[in-house]
């Protein structure tokens, strides 16, 4: 499947649910430089999406470069809070491909195509209202991951092996968390599901 038909971002990670039994209490160590830059790229994005929502208001479309990085930031995200959960091997690499689509390095591929042009001006001058319902609800979703993950990491710790049901579960909370991410971003119109379940979940 091709970044170019995906209405909505969606995410696949190919990775075993067997890991070794001290990743959970290492990775977050391991992966303070990336929560680092995250967090930076968080804050330019949310920049970006002051300046998009200007031009959309005022224009109908969205500029391809902001488009374009604020997908680069939406894989960088996901990759590097993939590997604080440990539910990857792989240490993400520093990558900033401003490419709309996945180029396929990762365990983790973030699928998305964005809407630069041919916006509903109206949904995103009312963006910021239209979201707070999905909002509040990826916030308890979000609690409720944060949760499946250290109950995940006793699990490895003596098992060496992700839950299935648990490692489900937060695989789909962080893809509606990019879906929300995105819509947020102003990278498209679709309102984000609040279903959890996603065909292909890993």
């Amino acid at each position: 499947m091709t970044a170019t038909t995906i209405p909505t971002a969606d995410m696949q990670l190919e990775s075993p649910r067997e890991t070794q039994n001290w990743r959970p209490f290492v990775n977050w160590v391991l992966a303070i430089p990336h929560l680092v830059i995250a967090n930076a790229l968080g804050n330019v994005a949310n920049l970006l999406s002051v300046i998009s929502w200007f031009s959309i208001v005022f224009t109908g479309r969205m500029p391809d470069g902001i488009a374009q990085f604020q997908c680069t930031i939406l894989r960088y995200e996901a990759r590097a809070y993939s590997y604080v959960a440990f539910l990857r091997r792989p240490y993400p690499q520093f990558e900033f491909d401003t490419a709309h689509g996945d180029n396929g390095n990762d365990p983790l591929r973030v699928d998305f195509a964005p809407q630069p042009a041919v916006r509903n001006r109206v949904t995103v001058a009312f963006r910021i209202i239209l979201i707070i319902p999905v909002l509040i609800y990826t916030a308890l979703v979000v609690i409720a991951a944060t949760l499946a993950v250290i109950a995940a990491a006793f699990a490895v710790l003596f098992t060496g092996r992700w839950p299935q049901g648990l490692r489900s579960f937060v695989l789909d909370a962080g893809r509606l968390t990019l879906r929300v991410s995105a819509y947020g971003r102003l990278l498209t119109d679709t309102y984000p599901s609040f279903a959890l379940s996603a065909p292909g979940a890993a």
